[in-house]
């Protein structure tokens, strides 16, 4: 079969394959000059007639080889026909490979050879067109047949244009644009206008420049075609354990910032509040299986025997200088054993580095239990942004209580309100009706709403919101009846000052004004645990005035003033 590629030759001035920055699928490809195209025969008479030249000279000397061994005559001593035998299976082999090799290499290659064109060289300038061609739509994603094509922006460069086009046309992958361009700014522009012509949608309103797209590469988004602005509030001083913190809460929710800044001026007013961190590590659960639920218990008896500990701790110890393994809780589930890992991390969140700990554990536990079946580092057990009660009850990442006494005046003058009508909506409303919803950890008012705003201010990761809101609010008549004594208990607030978003410019600089930027160099974890007492605290102002609003009866006469849309600058200044 004729396996050599023919192309017709373009005709003295024919038009480009490509007009108006999309390829035509139906132009002719340029013609191309092969290596086989040299040969005197055609390539299937070439190849056969190496095949059996290497073949031939193969058993030619085997067989000179068997006489050999039986005639106990040395190899190494040739004849003339022995030395033509192996230059001619050498020469053969030569050819065989270098046709086959090249040909599978091509046969990738070829496919992206137009990709490749606009990185190694300029395109060809684009001749203006009234549209653009059918096959320039891409055949995964449609676009709205109602919405007006969006015109070609003005900033787009011929050399842009040519990139566009093939990613528009699924030639050029989005996510390779960033290491292929080595400019991520460009990427995400090129990406985003190619967005906009498959999808119809001029994308007005979402900024593009102003953003370190460099800051993400690689660990906080993939793809971006810009960035959302969101408006950050300063709530305080909260003055907790005798500092002052201004809290910086990134929402979109009208009369967050403001309920919660009133929370930290009466709590500042009676004195401040303190806190207490309780406990500290990250967790991380694997699910392993056994043939049977002997074995499985066998190995639970194992990981938890005090004699055993040091020795998985110092295994688990090595994937990180700040990593100290600091228990092993372990649940079974027919033969499935579920390992509960804790562990401190510094002032990282953790995650990662309590995953690469467990890891090496079950490295290590391999070689004497070789019959376990390792099926996910994350079984659920540890639980991970979802409501857990094993987190509620045992904890994950930093476990803090937060309380503080407002005073009888401060209750009246700022809250609006008094001390048996907090204690009496707390527990009807906190306490007895989280308990009729079957909540799980969310025996709050709205710590959730605070825990987020700071989250996304501070580069947290927001879906750990979920657990980390997990809180119970009391309120308590104290010193005869006339101050109220408030508190809040967090079981598992998630956090961290390094890693992740916590570098980018923003996200870093409202950690800079809580004081916890980065890694404490004097106590390792220290600013990470100021962090989450940072965010009790001011969970417990949010809580203080939201209940205040509802026992006052003001909280649907402060919404429809402060959460409305309006122009009227009147409000800020109330």
């Amino acid at each position: 079969m004729e396996v050599r590629r023919r192309f017709q030759p373009r005709a003295p001035g024919a038009s480009p394959s490509h007009v108006g920055g999309a390829r035509r699928p139906s132009a002719a490809p340029a013609a191309r000059i092969q290596a086989s195209d040299a040969l005197p025969l055609p390539i299937r008479h070439t190849n056969l007639l190496f095949s059996a030249f290497f073949v031939g000279s193969l058993v030619f000397l085997m067989r000179r080889w068997r006489e050999k061994v039986r005639s106990s005559i040395p190899l190494h001593l040739l004849g003339l026909s022995e030395i033509f035998a192996i230059v001619g299976l050498i020469a053969s082999l030569i050819y065989l490979l270098s046709f086959f090799g090249i040909a599978f290499v091509q046969s990738i290659v070829s496919s992206h050879d137009e990709e490749d064109d606009f990185l190694l060289s300029g395109p060809a300038p684009a001749a203006p067109v009234s549209s653009p061609p059918p096959a320039a739509i891409c055949p995964l994603l449609c676009a709205d047949a109602s919405a007006p094509a969006p015109q070609k922006s003005p900033d787009v460069t011929a050399d842009d244009e040519e990139i566009i086009s093939s990613v528009v046309a699924g030639k050029t992958p989005s996510y390779a644009l960033e290491s292929r361009l080595g400019d991520c700014r460009r990427a995400a522009g090129i990406r985003r206008e190619a967005l906009k012509r498959i999808t119809g949608r001029a994308f007005e309103g979402l900024p593009l420049d102003g953003f370190d797209y460099a800051s993400i590469l690689g660990q906080c988004c993939e793809l971006p075609v810009g960035y959302v602005q969101l408006p950050v509030g300063i709530a305080g001083p909260l003055v907790l354990d005798g500092r002052q913190h201004y809290v910086p809460m990134a929402t979109t929710e009208g009369c967050l910032v403001a309920s919660t800044n009133r929370g930290c001026k009466a709590i500042a007013e009676s004195g401040g509040a303190t806190s207490v961190v309780l406990r500290d590590g990250m967790t991380r659960a694997p699910v392993v299986r056994f043939p049977s639920a002997r074995r499985a218990s066998d190995l639970k008896a194992f990981v938890e025997e005090p004699n055993n500990f040091e020795t998985i701790a110092l295994v688990f110890n090595r994937s990180s200088r700040f990593a100290r393994l600091q228990g092993i809780h372990c649940a079974l589930a027919g033969r499935n054993l579920y390992m509960r890992f804790c562990c401190s991390t510094g002032d990282a969140m953790g995650m990662n580095m309590v995953s690469k700990g467990v890891q090496n554990v079950l490295d290590y536990l391999e070689k004497d239990f070789d019959d376990m079946d390792i099926i996910s580092i994350s079984g659920n057990f540890c639980t991970d942004k979802k409501p857990a009660a094993v987190n509620w009850i045992e904890g994950r990442g930093k476990s803090v209580v937060c309380e503080a006494v407002i005073k009888e005046g401060v209750v009246k003058k700022i809250l609006k309100t008094n001390v048996p009508a907090l204690v009496e909506l707390n527990m009807i409303k906190n306490l007895a009706g989280s308990a009729v919803a079957g909540s799980l950890g969310g025996f709050n008012a709205h710590a959730s709403n605070i825990v987020s705003a700071i989250y996304i201010a501070t580069g947290q990761d927001p879906a750990q919101n979920v657990e980390s809101s997990h809180c119970i609010t009391m309120m308590e008549a104290v010193n005869d009846g006339k101050d109220l004594h408030v508190s809040v208990t967090m079981p598992s607030i998630e956090v961290g000052t390094v890693g992740g978003g916590t570098q980018l410019a923003s996200q870093s600089a409202c950690l800079d004004l809580l004081g916890v930027k980065g890694a404490s160099l004097e106590t390792p974890g220290a600013n990470a645990r100021r962090l989450a007492t940072v965010v009790a605290g001011a969970v417990l102002a949010g809580e203080l005035s939201l209940l205040s609003a509802l026992a006052a009866g003001q909280l649907v006469k402060s919404h429809m003033k402060y959460n409305r849309s309006t122009k009227d600058l009147s409000k800020s200044a109330s």
